[in-house]
C-alpha cells in the first residue's frame, strides 16, 4: 500500500502559497513547485490544485499554466467557473488564456 503522507505534506505547502495570491493576480503551477523547491513538480502541483475542491479558502483560480492558459477549468463546477472567478477579480480571460500575464503574474520567488 502507497504512503500519501508525503504527497499530502507537499500539497499542504502548496495551499499555503496559493493563499497568499493576492486579490486580482494569478501565478503558475511551476512558479509554485519552484519556490517550494521542487522545480521539477509542476504537475503535482496541479494534482495539489485539482484535489482542492473541497476547501473553500484555497484560490485554485488564480493557479494557470505558465502561458496563462486555464488548463485546470474542467476541476471547477460548471463551465466557466474558473474564468468568471477570474473576471471578478478584473482579469481579463479571452479564449480560456490570461490577458496581460506579465502585469499579473504573481511569482512567490521574488514577493514571498
Amino acid at each position: 500500500m502507497k504512503d500519501n503522507s508525503r504527497d499530502q505534506n507537499f500539497f499542504d505547502r502548496v495551499y499555503e502559497v496559493a493563499k497568499l495570491i493576492p486579490y486580482g493576480r494569478v501565478t503558475s503551477y511551476g512558479a509554485i513547485a519552484k519556490y517550494l523547491g521542487a522545480a521539477r513538480s509542476a504537475r503535482m502541483v496541479g494534482w495539489a490544485m485539482n484535489a482542492s475542491g473541497k476547501q473553500e479558502d484555497i484560490p485554485a483560480h488564480r493557479v494557470v499554466n505558465r502561458k496563462g492558459v486555464l488548463t485546470g477549468k474542467h476541476h471547477f463546477q460548471g463551465t466557466n467557473l474558473m474564468q468568471q472567478l477570474l473576471e471578478n477579480e478584473g482579469i481579463e480571460v479571452i479564449d480560456n488564456q490570461i490577458q496581460d500575464l506579465d502585469t499579473l503574474f504573481w511569482d512567490p520567488m521574488k514577493e514571498l
